[in-house]
C-alpha cells in the first residue's frame, strides 16, 4: 500500500527539540543533548507519520523513544505531532536507519526496536533496499539489550515470511512470538496508520515479535 502525501509543515514551526539531524545524535547517550533525561530507549524505523510515536511516548513517558524516518517530509510532519502533544520522551532523526543503527547506538543498548509496514520494494531486483535485510537483522540483534524485543509488522506475506527466514537462519533472536490483534476503541487506536488503512480494508496484517536472549 503507497504511501499518501502529507500535510505541508510551516516552516515557522520551531521542531529543533523534536527534530535531529543524524550529527546530532550523541553516541554516549547521557548528555542529555537529545533527551531530557537518560532512560530506556526505544527505536522505531520508518516512523512515517508519527502515529505511533507520539501514542507510545504517551503511554510510556519512563522509556525514551528515538524515530528514525528517511524521508524529509514525513520526518517533519512526525515531529510536528510531537510537538503538538508536547512528547518530551521522543524525538525524530531524519536520516537512514541502517547508518544510525552502525555509527550511532552501542551494542546491548536498546530496549526494543519496532519496525511496521517498512516498504516492501515489491521488484524482486529491488529487494536488496529492503530495510529488513540480513546485515540489518544481524545489527538489530546487536544493539537490543539481552531480553531486548524486536517488533515486526507487515500487510505483505512474502516479506513477513521472507524476513522470518532470515531471522531464524541469521540471528540468535528467539522467536517467533505471535501478537494478537487488538479491537481498536476509537478512530486512532491502531499502531500506524498503515495498520488503519490496511485492517479498514479488511486486509490481513502480519505481526511478531523476537527477544534477545539474556
Amino acid at each position: 500500500m503507497a504511501r499518501r502525501a502529507v500535510k505541508t509543515i510551516s516552516e515557522h514551526l520551531d521542531l529543533s527539540r523534536v527534530l535531529k539531524k543524524p550529527e546530532e545524535l550523541s553516541t554516549s547517550w547521557t548528555s542529555g543533548t537529545i533527551f531530557d533525561c537518560p532512560a530506556p530507549l526505544e527505536l522505531e524505523i520508518g516512523s512515517g507519520k508519527g502515529l505511533f510515536l507520539s501514542r507510545v511516548a504517551d503511554q510510556l513517558p519512563e522509556h525514551n523513544f528515538l524515530g528514525v524516518e528517511i524521508s524529509p517530509k514525513y520526518a517533519r510532519f512526525a515531529a510536528a505531532r510531537l510537538c503538538n502533544r508536547q512528547n518530551h520522551n521522543a524525538v525524530i532523526v531524519c536520516g537512514d536507519a541502517a547508518s544510525i543503527l552502525k555509527e550511532q547506538i552501542p551494542n546491548n543498548f536498546l530496549e526494543a526496536v519496532h519496525v511496521y509496514f517498512p516498504d516492501p520494494w515489491w521488484k524482486r531486483a529491488h529487494r536488496k533496499r529492503r530495510i529488513l535485510r540480513l546485515e540489518v537483522l544481524q545489527l538489530i540483534e546487536q544493539r537490543l539489550r539481552p531480553n531486548g524485543i524486536f517488533h515486526f509488522w507487515t500487510d505483505v506475506e512474502e516479506y513477513f515470511l521472507s524476513t522470518l527466514n532470515l531471522l531464524t537462519t541469521g540471528t540468535t533472536l528467539l522467536g517467533p512470538f505471535d501478537v494478537p490483534e487488538k479491537n481498536a476503541e476509537h478512530d486512532l487506536d491502531y499502531q500506524t496508520h498503515f495498520e488503519r488503512r490496511t485492517r479498514l480494508h479488511n486486509e490481513k496484517v502480519y505481526r511478531t515479535s523476537f527477544q534477545k536472549p539474556q
